[in-house]
């Protein structure tokens, strides 16, 4: 017989569990199930939440109403991130709840940054649903998902053989998953369109830093002997300098594509971070990336040199711990770039300064918090699970960028003063007084 408290704690798991039922608009997705967004030509608006998170529970009758609101228009649907870890780390969740809109390219959800009530989420859908309309008139694709399990992913699976195994996968510059099959094998073939479905999507989103292999063992049966392939299929991990490890993990899509991701964040570098010279370098970074953070710093001669490498490495162990959203790192001088700073409010909370920009929404947030690892990564992550300010920039383009010179890494120098001849002024008239 269970105890009273033993009764209250069973309760109080159910009720927290208990944020969706089948009687609700929304859509419960799994690993298993969640191809039903990929494939899909609707508009899927998906919540990542955890059981224990307060702001979730909050959010819970918002999303519900929304969910009926937009019955028969946009998919809404919301994933246990905390019990599917895999479909969390897929899609970079670090923080609860997690909205995201899988629109036209399902392979690339966009992070929606409206409010938490029914009403701004149906606006929010809407809106995403007036851009997918836009694109299809326009003549550009609608749903990527049809490609998914189709021949069309069987090109990024690469055929390893003999010949060239050493050359792409351990002389090679990329980390691989590689999976050595038999023809004949029913396991294999219930493997292949999952695999065939992960190549594309890990190609895509680690952009081309890891790639899946397969090795027909039947056929090149030195490479099967070498790596102690005694079944089928064996999945093999081979990170760039490491001794190849078993793959024990699922055989679905979701998981193979989250094996990869945390392959990709474990050994990628951090991004490039680059100073702002001149147009090409804040158009090309902010085009590339879903958000370009950039950093305005104090003029060399209020830091010095010392200064100013503090505020950089700053930055660069935020880029490093970030690394796997890709994003883009920007920096500049205060006053090298008056129109950007100009439009982006930035000047008012003193140097240094920081702003995010979302330039395919022409959106942007700016640090109200200390230039600290601290300040910086709440900033950042609040942002990144939709908590964050915005501000539409003005106009239709981000501003005008000037060419500047590049710091040469030394401390600033005073600009020389031209030497003044006081001999012929009279300091008495520049005093105020009168020579009696």
């Amino acid at each position: 017989m269970k105890t009273l408290h033993g009764l209250l704690a069973s309760s109080l798991f159910l009720a927290v569990h208990a944020f969706y039922s089948s009687s609700d608009d929304v859509v419960e997705l799994t690993p298993s199930n969640f191809n039903k967004v990929l494939q899909s030509d609707s508009l899927w608006l998906i919540e990542f939440y955890a059981p224990w998170c307060g702001h979730c529970q909050s959010l819970t009758p918002e999303w519900k109403k929304a969910a009926t609101a937009l019955k028969g228009v946009v998919k809404v649907g919301a994933v246990d991130a905390d019990q599917h870890k895999s479909l969390g780390s897929q899609y970079g969740i670090q923080g609860f709840p997690t909205i995201k809109i899988f629109g036209a390219n399902k392979n690339k959800p966009e992070d929606y940054q409206g409010g938490r009530t029914s009403q701004a989420i149906v606006e929010g859908a809407l809106t995403a649903l007036r851009s997918v309309v836009k694109e299809r008139l326009s003549g550009k694709s609608g749903s990527s998902g049809q490609n998914r399990q189709g021949g069309g992913g069987k090109k990024d699976v690469v055929e390893l053989t003999e010949e060239n195994f050493d050359r792409l996968v351990l002389n090679g510059e990329e980390s691989w998953m590689v999976e050595f099959f038999a023809p004949w094998c029913g396991h294999c073939k219930r493997l292949e369109p999952e695999w065939a479905a992960a190549a594309a999507e890990v190609r895509e989103q680690t952009k081309g830093k890891v790639r899946l292999g397969a090795v027909d063992a039947t056929v090149h049966q030195g490479l099967g002997s070498r790596y102690a392939v005694r079944g089928y299929p064996t999945i093999k991990v081979f990170a760039k300098g490491e001794q190849p490890v078993d793959y024990e993990g699922g055989r679905t899509r979701s998981d193979i594509v989250a094996q990869a991701l945390s392959l990709f964040s474990a050994n990628a570098p951090p991004p490039e971070l680059l100073e702002i010279l001149n147009e090409g370098v804040l158009k090309k970074t902010c085009d590339d990336y879903q958000l370009c953070i950039i950093a305005v710093l104090p003029h060399i001669l209020d830091t010095g040199a010392a200064g100013r490498n503090d505020y950089l490495k700053v930055m660069m162990k935020m880029a490093e711990k970030y690394k796997q959203k890709t994003w883009g790192w920007l920096w500049t001088e205060a006053g090298a770039q008056m129109d950007l700073e100009s439009s982006l409010g930035i000047g008012g909370f003193g140097y240094p300064a920081m702003t995010a920009i979302n330039a395919r929404k022409m959106k942007f947030a700016l640090l109200k918090g200390s230039f600290s690892e601290t300040g910086i990564h709440e900033f950042l992550r609040d942002l990144s699970v939709g908590r964050g300010s915005t501000a539409t920039i003005g106009g239709t383009a981000l501003p005008k960028i000037h060419t500047a010179e590049p710091w040469d890494g030394k401390d600033g120098v005073l600009p020389e003063e031209d030497d003044i001849d006081l001999s012929d002024v009279d300091l008495d008239d520049i005093n105020g007084r009168v020579e009696l």
